[in-house]
């Protein structure tokens, strides 16, 4: 289901309470807003609701700050964390890459057609190889390389250009570089990354090539937020991608950067359409 272009999005959570439904619902109803799309789930272990609302103002004249002021009240009686998105909003974002362009090549192309409400106020990479890609859509490139020595002073750079643009996410598009702990507490529920996943797990170089020499039968990819264990935060989607004896190694690669491209698109597209919520080390995903 694709969100219209005129409907705004509610989306809150709470401790698991008698009449959470209700509070959303009889409010939509007083302010005159009908409800194209709800999701929820109340997790009976962790005794915590999470619900998710499209809905679409009957009036022509509705006010965002009069409706979260009204609701206010009723959000803090279940002691309720909420947040109100309005339809067609592009959210401020800055991508980090390093020399694969597979992924940022992908994300570009969404942003230029409109498949994702991007808005790309800078694209930040370790190597140079990639400026003339951005260049060419009218974007703003920054190239800081980093060493072992660096790193503590290119991430200063870094965080400086996320601050200077205002940037609410950041979507590491394959950027081969372990952020620090710092980074990774500042970027908290705020930073996608992507990488590739395979069974039996391979590290360090050409994963790929050792998952032919194991005969693997699926490759797939992981994107999930960023946290300080590598690759390990929590899990915004998954894919996978059947891969036969008939394969080889460039094949597997081949499907990889695809399975990868899809992956990360799906998981930016669920977290700009507020479908996603932290929930202590995991996620709770209402998919469209």
């Amino acid at each position: 289901m694709s969100r219209s272009d005129d409907t705004w999005i509610l989306a809150a959570q709470c401790p698991s309470r008698l009449g959470t439904v209700d509070v959303v619902t009889r409010f939509l109803k007083e302010r005159g807003c009908y409800i194209t799309e709800q999701q929820s789930f109340d997790d009976r272990l962790g005794e915590r609701f999470f619900i998710r609302t499209e809905f679409r103002p009957q009036a022509s004249d509705f006010d965002a700050e009069a409706f979260k002021a009204g609701f206010a009240p009723r959000a803090l009686e279940f002691e309720m964390d909420f947040e109100l998105t309005p339809p067609e909003r592009r959210t401020p974002v800055v991508i980090m890459v390093s020399k694969a362009d597979h992924c940022l090549n992908d994300l570009l192309y969404r942003y230029r057609t409109g498949q994702l409400p991007l808005d790309i106020r800078a694209v930040v990479s370790n190597h140079p190889d990639l400026e003339p890609l951005v260049a060419w859509h009218g974007l703003v490139y920054h190239h800081f390389p980093i060493t072992p020595e660096t790193k503590a002073e290119q991430e200063a750079r870094v965080r400086e250009v996320i601050e200077a643009t205002g940037a609410e996410l950041v979507i590491l598009a394959r950027y081969m570089q372990v952020l620090s702990p710092e980074m990774c507490e500042l970027l908290s529920g705020r930073a996608i990354n992507i990488h590739h996943s395979l069974l039996p797990g391979f590290k360090g170089a050409k994963p790929y090539h050792q998952a032919f020499e194991k005969g693997v039968k699926l490759v797939g990819a992981t994107a999930h937020y960023i946290n300080d264990d590598l690759d390990e935060g929590p899990i915004i989607t998954q894919g996978v991608e059947p891969v036969s004896h008939a394969d080889d190694p460039e094949d597997l690669v081949a499907k990889g950067r695809d399975v990868e491209c899809l992956t990360l698109a799906r998981a930016v597209s669920l977290h700009l359409e507020r479908r996603v919520f932290l929930h202590a080390r995991r996620t709770v995903v209402f998919t469209h």
